[in-house]
């Protein structure tokens, strides 16, 4: 494979996004006549997604080549390098099955021109019935260092992220011996006090689970977890910036309480991601998604039909805040919770934030 060279002067801005001045060129050596030039383009390492369920129709929980493989194609066309592909609460037997399955295919080589499955992030079972959302509440379960160890068997050890509630008893012994197998955990889905995120973050909690959502409202006298997850400096905050789920003007707040570095823009996308309005799957739930709305029940959130592109994007104009700023919540801040290096690869945007081009293994994928 041809390597990707940069012909260009360029300054190393926020944690290496790199922005060239005035004209980006692109080439892949031994190919001269395949050059691109990108008028005022900004140059950030390839993104990565910490928190997706699915997209282009397929989902996680499928765990088949066909549907990671489909995904890594669609992921990668938004600019995406690598992603954690991310379970949803079902019952045990279906959890166990679906981690055996994404546990053969993350032990696959890498395909090329596609976004890399790095590890899993189980969201669930271990949530709060009062804040479960979407995740069914038949199949939540209290906190079971042994029913983990089960789904770290099955997973063949690839779990890299766990979210649960940390009020839920047992949560903060499971924190701990997750964290001693090399897990980052995260706090969400949980009706919990300031008290409970503060007791995690002692055992060993890193980071939050779409913030906002899945959480007790902030109080002025009980602030509760969401209280400690936009003043504790040192956990980062998952966020889902289509608009939808969080407005505006808290994403505004959200960013001004967060230190720029703790930031992690995620979709939390489900299968129903590029693709027109309709029926899907996320699990074995079944989602009507209208207008970017992905419901099920009367009016409960099921994910998201975001791209991580866009959520950069919204999230420059949402929190005012420059794009250096949002490429890094996309690239080295997730890469530093997780403890791994950025993703390889770059993604190449407009002033504007707009995507313009992914590089993958020295392939050009250009945005859909």
């Amino acid at each position: 494979m041809a390597t990707l060279t940069l012909s260009a002067s360029y300054l190393l801005d926020e944690g290496s996004i790199l922005v060239a001045d005035p004209v980006l060129q692109l080439y892949r050596e031994g190919l001269p006549d395949e050059r691109h030039h990108y008028e005022g383009a900004t140059l950030a390492p390839a993104f990565l997604d910490v928190h997706t369920h699915g997209c282009c129709g397929r989902d996680v929980m499928e765990a088949s080549a066909d549907a990671l493989d489909a995904m890594g194609a669609f992921l990668a066309r938004h600019g995406v390098g690598a992603y954690l592909p991310t379970t949803i609460t079902a019952p045990r037997d279906a959890t166990l099955r679906s981690l055996a399955g994404l546990a053969r295919l993350l032990a696959r080589p890498a395909v090329p021109g596609q976004a890399q499955p790095l590890g899993l992030h189980l969201e669930g079972p271990f949530l709060a019935h009062a804040k479960r959302g979407a995740h069914p509440a038949q199949d939540l379960l209290a906190p079971s260092i042994a029913f983990f160890d089960a789904m770290w068997d099955a997973a063949e050890g690839r779990v890299l992220l766990l979210t649960l509630a940390p009020e839920l008893p047992g949560a903060l012994d499971l924190i701990a011996h997750a964290v001693s197998r090399g897990v980052r955990v995260s706090i969400g889905h949980s009706d919990g006090a300031r008290e409970d995120a503060e007791a995690a973050v002692a055992a060993g909690a890193v980071s939050a689970t779409h913030t906002f959502n899945a959480m007790r409202g902030l109080g002025h006298r009980e602030p509760g977890l969401l209280g400690a997850v936009l003043t504790e400096d040192r956990l980062y905050a998952e966020l889902i910036c289509d608009g939808l789920h969080v407005d505006p003007a808290m994403v505004k707040l959200f960013a001004r309480a967060k230190p720029r570095r703790k930031v992690l823009l995620i979709t939390d996308a489900m299968s129903a991601t590029g693709m027109p309005d309709g029926t899907y799957k996320l699990g074995e739930l079944s989602v009507q998604v209208a207008g970017g709305r992905c419901i099920t029940g009367t009016n409960t959130l099921a994910g998201s039909t975001l791209t991580l592109d866009r959520g950069v994007r919204n999230y420059v104009r949402f929190a005012e805040v420059s794009l250096a700023t949002a490429l890094c919540t996309v690239t080295h801040n997730p890469a530093r919770m997780l403890g791994l290096p950025v993703p390889a690869g770059y993604a190449v945007l407009s002033p504007a934030g707009d995507l313009l081009a992914t590089y993958l293994d020295g392939r050009l994928l250009p945005h859909e």
